[in-house]
């Protein structure tokens, strides 16, 4: 008889708590998602970097993001993704965190990310991608985290490096972004790896 792999993560360990709130420095904190940020959304997916960079869908009405909130509750649930509005305590989101393609029989997610003009500059995200990297490991149990970007988005390479993840190679044509196909670096962390300092 073949002995199976035991699941990394039991099912269960998303679905039967509720999405935390993670505190960062500087007053921000990672929340779900409610309904009344679905403008943010709205105004989210018409800025030029985050088309570039992103894949939000265009023309997408109040309506629209309303629902893409209330999807984003629903894979909570059902154990597909998790994710997060970047916001200041008290104020509308300005960007978003998550890690989508959970897989919790294997151990692995991969992030994503994206910030509108008014939260880019200051470190944000990278406190962002330690904070919710440390959750998926420490919290939910997960072994690898990837982290994919364009290998013309420098910006992202930067949050990569600096929040641990290694680059492991380049992803030959590998997402097709609004003016062709790119090239995609790799990044990874895995359980055991170095903390960076922060």
């Amino acid at each position: 008889m073949i002995a199976s792999t035991p699941d990394v993560v039991p099912a269960g360990r998303m679905s039967l708590s509720e999405q935390p709130v993670l505190r960062l420095a500087g007053n921000v904190e990672l929340r779900p998602w409610r309904q009344d940020d679905a403008q943010v959304i709205v105004d989210a997916c018409l800025d030029p970097d985050i088309q570039q960079w992103n894949r939000p869908g265009r023309d997408v009405s109040l309506e629209d993001a309303q629902e893409r909130i209330a999807r984003w509750h629903e894979r909570w649930k059902s154990e597909q993704s998790a994710i997060w509005a970047v916001a200041q305590v008290g104020e509308r989101p300005m960007g978003l965190i998550g890690w989508g393609d959970v897989d919790l029989k294997g151990g692995s997610a991969e992030i994503l990310y994206w910030l509108l003009p008014t939260g880019r500059g200051g470190g944000v995200m990278v406190d962002a991608t330690l904070r919710v990297s440390r959750w998926a490991m420490d919290d939910l149990g997960l072994h690898r985290l990837r982290l994919t970007h364009s290998v013309a988005n420098p910006a992202s390479c930067r949050v990569a490096t600096k929040a641990g993840f290694a680059l492991e190679g380049t992803m030959r044509s590998a997402l097709l972004h609004t003016d062709g196909w790119h090239d995609e670096h790799l990044h990874a962390r895995i359980r055991g790896d170095e903390r960076p300092s922060s």
